[in-house]
């Protein structure tokens, strides 16, 4: 093999590889002999069939496997004959004048990581501040799983539902007076203001009561699940058979013991850990962005394109998705298309930060165990269906840049932990407001370039502008709803913060399973607030 280096500009690099048909021949040489035992021919025993009969059966075939890992071990060889580090896949193409028992001449193209100089983590001082788990604060927390946990109590069937009721129906669904699958239900609670089903079903059951009769009209949203369904005016037929009214929820004893529970004390106990962990988690996510602007403000380096484009799509093609959700989509797109900029800055410091992140640990001996890779793998593969699990956990296991996407969060939090160990840290005893103010103090504040923050912790976002609504980070994204269930309960909410701040990790090609393209059609459970910028 032959290379020669045809670009070395900033980190970008470019060279031309020869492989040679002797090369190539000899790789074939080597199938023919490896598929000789299993081939069969009218005329020859099993596995006496002659090289070159075999050649001339499958000759294309085997050349183009042998050209493949030629290829494939060339790119290989390159990397370690210079000793490239590639930011991404490199990129190979093959001259279109190739041609069998000839040499194949390849254009190499790939950006380089940076070299860094060793990362400097003298100095680093960090505040810790508190927030004590006190009785107040798992009362509240108490409360407001009472509140969730919302029972309802039969009314007389005189009651006309209102706003916050509960009502009991049986339901059949119609498009142009034409059922449609999973359109009809019976015994299906409906809480009147809650926003699970789709706009202007629950409104017209307010004034109901039992015995009714009624046909709703609906029309079902254009992002709607199911391709049939999708912005179509609908009639539902609906019996009420119950209506019932919250129930006051006194939190006792007997609360306790409804939840499976000793005594309130139990679940005091419980909640208080609980409410540690929360408490513990806003105290890091502030200690981690506080750190990672030490990192940023004390480094700069170039930072492949290439990286940057990815990541800088991935946050952008979330935003539009998000602006899509919002009361005048093309209103917020253009308002969105005014912080392109200062999107890009981020994605500049995601993979600065990133790249920084890898350097320390590396540095440092900071490593995931096989065990924790492992649990990793089978957690991510949960979200395939099950008959898909297995091909994932194969194709991630064989894909070092697929693995190294799954890795990369619990090794930056390997390595941030490793920097907590290093910093000087202050301990100051403070209120919960107090330190989610001091988070959201981060979240309003604008980064010029260069900016860009942690996976788990936060993300600077452009600050908003008082004219108009920007598509938020914090809106919202939509799960696909089954098809059955039709009055059609919206998707479970899932909060995702689009501009999210991470350190960028490698990413992998889609690996060749499909996803999960369903979720199960419950009832939305109360979710948890992201911050735009973790």
């Amino acid at each position: 093999m032959k290379t020669v280096e045809t670009l070395n500009e900033g980190l970008k690099r470019e060279y031309r590889v020869t492989i040679t048909a002797k090369d190539i021949d000899a790789r074939v040489d080597d199938e023919v002999k490896a598929i000789a035992p299993t081939v069969r021919m009218p005329g020859f025993r099993p596995g006496k069939v002659p090289p070159n009969l075999i050649r001339k059966m499958h000759g294309d075939a085997l050349n183009a496997d042998a050209l493949n890992k030629a290829i494939d071990q060339g790119v290989r060889d390159l990397m370690a004959k210079e000793k490239l580090r590639p930011a991404l896949q490199p990129g190979v193409a093959l001259d279109e004048g190739y041609e069998r028992g000839k040499d194949a001449e390849l254009t190499v193209s790939l950006e380089v990581l940076p070299e860094i100089e060793a990362p400097s983590i003298d100095g680093l001082k960090l505040e810790r501040l508190t927030v004590p788990a006190d009785d107040k604060a798992v009362m509240a927390k108490i409360e407001e799983f009472a509140a969730q946990m919302k029972r309802f109590e039969e009314a007389p069937k005189t009651k006309k539902a209102a706003t916050g009721d509960q009502v009991i129906i049986d339901f059949a669904g119609s498009v142009d007076g034409v059922a449609f699958d999973g359109g009809t239900g019976e015994d299906m609670a409906v809480e009147i203001g809650s926003g699970q089903l789709i706009p202007g079903f629950e409104d017209q059951l307010v004034g109901t009561k039992v015995g009714d009769e009624k046909v709703l009209k609906v029309t079902f949203p254009d992002e709607y699940p199911v391709e049939t369904l999708k912005g179509k005016p609908a009639e539902f037929a609906v019996t009420v058979k119950e209506v019932k009214v919250p129930a006051a929820s006194k939190i006792d004893d007997d609360f306790a013991k409804s939840l499976g529970l000793e005594s309130l004390d139990k679940l005091k106990e419980l909640m208080k850990d609980q409410v540690e962990q929360e408490l513990n988690g806003l105290t890091r996510t502030y200690m981690k962005r506080k750190l990672l602007d030490q990192l940023a403000a004390a480094h700069d380096f170039d930072v492949p394109p290439t990286m940057v484009e990815a990541e800088f799509n991935q946050i952008w093609q979330q935003l539009e998705h998000e602006a899509t959700h919002e009361a005048d989509p093309e209103a917020a797109k253009a308002e969105l298309e005014k912080d392109r900029d200062e999107y890009r800055a981020i994605a500049v410091r995601r993979v600065r930060l990133g790249l920084l992140l890898s350097e320390i640990g590396q540095a440092h001996g900071v490593q995931v165990s096989n065990q924790e890779m492992s649990r990793l793998i089978q957690q991510a593969a949960q979200q395939y269906r099950p008959e898909d699990r297995q091909r994932f956990v194969e194709y991630v296991q064989q894909d070092a840049l697929a693995a190294a996407q799954i890795r990369a969060p619990l090794y930056e939090d390997k390595v941030v932990d490793f920097l907590f160990e290093k910093a000087e840290i202050s301990d100051r005893e403070t209120t919960r407001e107090e330190l989610e103010a001091a988070i959201e103090a981060d979240d309003d504040h604008v980064h010029g370039p260069g900016c860009g923050h942690d996976h788990h912790d936060h993300d600077h976002k452009p600050a908003k502008k008082a004219a108009a609504k920007k598509p938020a980070a914090k809106e919202a994204v939509k799960e696909e709803a089954k098809a059955e269930d039709a009055p059609a309960k919206k998707a479970p909410a899932k909060k995702a913060a689009a501009a999210e701040e991470k350190p960028a990790a490698k990413k992998a090609a889609a690996p060749k399973a499909e996803a999960k393209d369903k979720a199960e059609p419950a009832k939305k459970a109360p979710a948890k607030k992201a911050s735009a910028k973790k």
